[in-house]
């Protein structure tokens, strides 16, 4: 699953730069900008996720359709490497989303 490390970086940058802030406040926004041009949102991210763990499922079914055919340039390690993939990604993004949803439920339990 490709979750994307350099974005995860690219945000540990900007946090960095905003807590210096608070610091040494001679650090513009536009420096951060600068740093990080990635101005992604969590919504984003999460869908990009998504997206990926969802082509890995239809690109081992590909793969599983095409050795299933009969195709020469499809070995059995190709499609159990495919399948293990798409798997893996898909019990990651549940995981990720129990722990959303246990944090709301934690969030939801806090006294107001």
């Amino acid at each position: 699953m490709k979750i994307g490390a350099d974005n995860l970086y690219a945000e540990m940058q900007s946090m960095a730069l905003k807590a210096n802030q608070t610091i040494r406040p001679e650090i513009s926004v536009e420096s951060t900008q600068a740093v990080n041009p990635s101005t992604n949102q969590f919504g984003d991210l999460l869908s990009r996720a998504i997206n990926n763990v969802n082509d890995l499922g239809h690109s081992a079914k590909e793969i599983t359709n095409r050795f299933e055919l009969g195709d020469t340039n499809v070995s059995l390690a190709d499609v159990m490497i495919a399948k293990e993939k798409s798997s893996l990604a898909f019990e990651a993004t549940v995981q990720v989303r129990n722990k959303v949803l246990e944090a709301y439920e934690k969030i939801m339990q806090m006294p107001v």
